[in-house]
């Protein structure tokens, strides 16, 4: 393991080498401040192993620097050792003065993952469930395929720092297959497929498609790496049948982040906090569409767990991340320590929302790329309980 993480550690500086000098800057015409970072991606987490491709980065501004927030995208085409495909790309568009955002998740897996049963008390090996008689519990590799349209838009009011605004969201997973790698009885039933039978769902296949209403405060100073200041948001999704919806349902998600700088001559020495709760409000959502850890937009709930670790009909979730400076002039390097939290609800195995917790904890080192921009890459190693372990490379803070 230790040579892993050595080896994780040189390929990413060697890669930041190679292209922290080189990213791209486009003469102002249309866009302003335009850099693209064409960065090679190699890197490692619990769900996918080793992944190798491209991860592209760019940062903009829509309109004048004194007015008008950074937008960004980042980009992913990625091979897997675990032989899985991940397209994506995810976006946060500010346009002329802040008046529009524009929000763009879209994403095609071909891929993998374990799962291990709903609520906060799965746990790693798989065995039958105590609460469901016949039907397994720990872990549980799935085959899917995964396409993903999210896109929102979102009207400032006034001269404030809120928006109130719209989106359309559709999730379709297909060619899912289960199995596992153990001697268990051949006749207990994997938890997606009981809970998707049970529940009235298809288990090859399902959709959520759904139109989502919400409300934003956009008050960090720079989204993709803020040093200061707070972001809110309240979403309410509505999943109805005629839209192509396998059920009909709603769901609420909250998400609030705050940035307390500690010294004002050096605003990247900060203490973050970041609260998240994604609830099943009416109806019932396939399993795969259930809240998950490591299935917020970016993926960075719950580092020191594997993504969809841990899911159930509602979660909650909070992180403290103390962040710092590496040089005593510059700020090229950084470095963060940071702790986590999370809790799962399931009614199949009657738990309900912090009546179990899992935490995590870790360490990350932060390399800037772009000091104007922030570009930033952070390479993170998180520990869970009862083992749980991974590491993490991604562009950008974590929240």
């Amino acid at each position: 393991m230790k040579l892993k993480i050595l080896t994780v550690f040189f390929l990413t500086f060697f890669t930041l080498t190679a292209w922290s000098q080189d990213s791209v800057r486009f003469e102002p015409n249309r866009f302003n401040d335009f850099r693209l970072v064409p960065l090679p991606a190699i890197g490692s987490n619990p769900a996918n192993g080793w992944l190798f491709g491209l991860a592209p980065s760019a940062t903009w501004r829509m309109g004048d620097p004194s007015t008008t927030h950074l937008s960004n995208f980042v980009g992913n085409i990625l091979y897997t050792t675990k032989n899985q495909w991940i397209f994506s790309s995810r976006s946060t568009i500010f346009l002329n003065e802040d008046r529009w955002i524009l929000v763009g998740d879209w994403r095609y897996f071909i891929t993998s993952q374990p799962t291990f049963g709903l609520g906060s008390s799965t746990p790693n090996e798989p065995t039958e469930n105590p609460a469901q008689q016949g039907v397994l519990y720990g872990e549980q590799q799935m085959d899917f395929s995964w396409v993903r349209f999210y896109e929102s838009i979102l009207k400032r009011v006034g001269d404030s720092k809120f928006y109130l605004g719209v989106g359309y969201h559709l999730d379709v997973y297909s060619k899912i297959e289960n199995f596992i790698d153990s001697e268990l009885p051949t006749e207990l039933r994997f938890s997606h497929d009981y809970y998707n039978e049970t529940n009235g769902f298809n288990t090859e296949r399902y959709s959520i498609s759904g139109l989502s209403f919400n409300a934003v405060m956009e008050n960090r100073d720079v989204a993709v790496s803020p040093y200061e200041r707070n972001f809110g948001l309240i979403s309410y999704r509505v999943n109805p049948e005629f839209l192509g919806s396998a059920q009909s349902s709603t769901t609420l998600t909250l998400d609030y982040r705050h940035y307390f700088p500690l010294n004002p001559k050096r605003k990247r020495h900060l203490i973050g906090l970041w609260g998240f709760g994604n609830f099943l409000v009416s109806g019932k959502l396939p399993y795969m569409a259930l809240p998950s850890i490591g299935y917020d937009m970016f993926g960075r709930t719950g580092r020191g767990y594997a993504q969809g670790r841990f899911r159930g009909e509602s979660m909650l979730y909070s992180e403290v991340e103390y962040r710092f400076p590496l040089q005593q002039s510059k700020d090229v390097f950084g470095g963060t320590v940071f702790v986590n939290a999370a809790s799962f609800s399931s009614r199949g195995v009657n738990e309900t929302l912090l009546s179990q917790i899992n935490p995590g904890y870790g360490v990350g080192l932060r390399v800037m790329i772009n000091k104007e921009n922030r570009t930033t890459i952070s390479a993170d190693y998180g520990f869970g309980q009862s083992g749980n372990s991974g590491f993490y490379l991604n562009i950008n803070e974590s929240f």
